[in-house]
């Protein structure tokens, strides 16, 4: 053997085995990399492997055989080794060659064959072709559930049910701008069609890059076997995309809602019923969506996801539309305690729990455990995340909020709520360009998004005080007077009370036209006459036309004191109104009364969002009640602390809630001084 590896040595082969090494390895990583991004076949990278092995032993060979010399190749003297030695050692060389190169294949090749699969998959509406046009609500609900299920699986990245369903039949978008609109690799598309007792579902699983059908099944069965459909439909897509499935996640996607076709058919329409009402948060579509929820429970009162719908049906209504009782939050905690015994690891069921401790008892370590809860349940779920950011905004943890909400926003890339969230976080931290590129990026989702154009107005406001930029921040959006439903569900500071856009009347000082705004009242009701007199009283205030506006003030002031009394102690927004109509009716001492004890109940340590707002009401009041020292003491703290909505040098200089104390020199310094950092975890 010493003459072998001195004959090796000799003819240099050590050096040409080694290059050769380094250059195959060089080759195989650039190919693993770029085949890939080019779309190329998984065998490609296999034959490129299996020829730089086969080379690896004929290289070798070549070495053996010729030298590299000055004159050129030359073949390799062997005059020195006996030829019986020459052809042993070759035959050694070849049997190495061979021998590393099927070692090096072993581990190499079946990790060619393991191509990378992108997970990432959107459920586009499936097309209804039923005869009744009704059935809709049926077909939604097949994707829906199809949706649900994927949205279950720790391995897979679904995109939710607000992005998708923009993609309804009609929109002209080629599958591949589609994908690239939501940022997944494959998309479903299928189509369901129910005559008397039968239902058929046809659905196909499509690489959006080179509309290749990988999957592609037809399902004709009697109507009580669509959940095992659609179970076996999401396994299918699952299978396909080689998506990792727990043995908790397998048996989610084989259990049945209900038993009980009918139960499910009253579920679907509730469903129907309340997208509707999350888009246009009327009373009495919330209300018909419950009715259709209580009519599957009595058939089905085992019917867990309708008990933990139904409850986040009520508390959607009771935070965007009109405040439940005491004794209503509690029926809503009991629908979630029975759907939570039923089926303890329902997603829909944490999630309404955890808004239950949000909405109802302002509890927000026990909502952020349920919402944890429910995005472990169903992580691609953006919904339970968006509540868990706004969860950590309420804490006071604004750059975990933002990172939650921008992970929210890969899951629904089309919800225009996940932006104006973002705006709005931005926009409290004083991060002007950041707050506006997001709420354009929401207004371009949804050109008439109120929310948004808020937030934005807001912005111009507090950046640069530019009312003309604001203006036109509300172009195209619904003039509706009070119409702040979905934006905030307080009015906790004079602006808010008096309605945003007729806000900029008053910064403007243009009172009269700001009174014009509200000379009718937004609808023939109680609530829309109150609306009217707490903004008149306001724009009256600011102008200095209090006396004028003492007949409103008693009236407002009657209808208040009485809405309070109906109230929950924990609800400081309405006290925050009425101490402005006691500032109105003159009563100082109890208008600074009601904003301190609302300051005092909700400090920022325990509310974020709602105590910086009862802070600013505060200094708000004691602006208008002699207590300038006290004012400017608060607005210097809020100056550095995330309150850009309505605390900024640029708002102080020109918004006239401020008026009574302008000439007061503490406040000037605070104009004259560099605005400060603003201090945030």
């Amino acid at each position: 053997m010493s003459s072998f590896f001195q004959e090796v040595r000799r003819r240099k082969v050590y050096r040409v085995a080694a290059a050769y090494v380094v250059a195959a390895g060089f080759l195989i990583q650039i190919a693993s990399a770029a085949f890939p991004a080019w779309d190329l076949p998984s065998w490609s990278l296999r034959l490129v492997i299996t020829l730089l092995l086969i080379g690896f032993p004929v290289a070798l060979i070549l070495a053996w055989a010729y030298d590299v010399t000055p004159q050129g190749v030359r073949v390799t003297s062997t005059a020195t080794t006996p030829g019986a030695h020459r052809r042993r050692n070759l035959f050694i060389l070849i049997a190495t060659g061979v021998v590393v190169s099927a070692v090096a294949g072993f581990f190499l090749l079946p990790h060619a064959s393991a191509r990378k699969i992108d997970k990432s998959i959107a459920v586009l509406p499936f097309q209804n072709l039923s005869a009744d046009p009704e059935n809709a609500f049926f077909t939604d609900g097949v994707q829906d559930e199809i949706l649900n299920g994927l949205a279950k699986i720790a391995d897979l990245k679904v995109i939710s049910r607000t992005s998708v369903m923009q993609y309804k039949a009609g929109a002209k978008r080629s599958l591949r701008q589609i994908a690239n609109e939501l940022g997944v690799a494959h998309v479903v598309e299928g189509s369901v069609q129910r005559v008397a007792n039968r239902v058929r579902v046809s659905a196909q699983l499509i690489d959006a890059k080179t509309d290749a059908h990988l999957w592609v099944e037809s399902y004709d069965r009697p109507l009580d076997d669509v959940f095992a459909i659609q179970s076996e439909i999401a396994k299918a897509i699952a299978s396909q995309l080689q998506a990792k499935l727990s043995p908790s996640q397998a048996n989610t996607l084989a259990a049945k809602p209900t038993r009980d076709t009918e139960a499910y058919d009253l579920f679907l329409k509730g469903e129907y019923q309340e997208r509707q009402a999350e888009s246009t948060y009327k009373e009495e579509t919330y209300d018909s969506a419950a009715t259709f929820y209580r009519q599957a429970l009595t058939r089905d009162p085992s019917f867990a996801l309708a008990y933990a719908r139904l409850a986040y049906n009520r508390l959607n209504r009771h935070w965007f539309v009109k405040r439940l009782t005491s004794g209503q939050l509690d029926e809503v905690k009991s629908d979630i305690e029975r759907a939570i015994a039923i089926a303890p690891d329902l997603p829909d069921a944490h999630l309404a729990l955890g808004l239950f401790h949000y909405w109802g008892r302002h509890d927000f370590d026990s909502a952020l455990k349920e919402f944890d809860q429910a995005v472990e349940l169903q992580p691609s779920n953006s919904v339970s995340r968006q509540y868990r950011a706004a969860i950590y905004r309420r804490r006071g943890e604004w750059r975990r909020s933002l990172a939650e909400y921008e992970r929210a926003a890969e899951l629904d890339p089309r919800d225009v709520w996940i932006p104006d969230q973002i705006g709005g976080g931005y926009l409290g931290l004083r991060r002007w360009s950041d707050a506006e590129r997001w709420l354009k990026h929401a207004l371009a989702l949804d050109p008439h998004h109120l929310g948004a154009a808020f937030r934005l107005n807001l912005t111009y406001i507090a950046s640069t005080g530019d009312i003309l930029r604001a203006k036109r921040a509300w172009e195209g959006i619904p003039n509706e007077r009070g119409a702040g439903q979905g934006v905030r569900p307080y009015e906790i500071v004079i602006p808010e009370m008096i309605d945003e856009r007729v806000y900029l009347y008053v910064l403007e000082r243009h009172f009269s036209e700001a009174l014009q705004e509200w000379d009718i009242a937004p609808g023939n009701t109680a609530e829309g006459r109150l609306a009217q007199l707490k903004a008149r009283i306001g724009i009256q205030v600011l102008a200095g036309q209090s006396l004028a506006a003492k007949p409103e003030c008693e009236e407002a002031r009657v209808l208040l004191e009485a809405e309070l009394a109906k109230r929950q102690p924990e609800d400081r927004v309405w006290v925050s109104e009425l101490a402005w109509i006691y500032v109105c009716l003159g009563r100082n001492a109890d208008a600074l009364r009601l904003a301190r004890e609302a300051a005092e109940t909700m400090p920022i340590e325990k509310d974020a969002i709602l105590g910086i707002n009862f802070l600013v009401g505060l200094a708000q009041i004691e602006a208008h009640t002699g207590q300038s020292e006290e004012a400017v003491k608060i607005l210097r703290q809020l100056l550095t602390i995330p309150a850009g909505e309505y605390i900024s040098v640029a708002r102080l200089k020109i918004d006239p809630v401020w008026d009574p104390i302008r000439n007061d020199p503490g406040f000037q310094k605070l104009l004259s001084e560099p605005e400060p950092e603003t201090v945030y975890e």
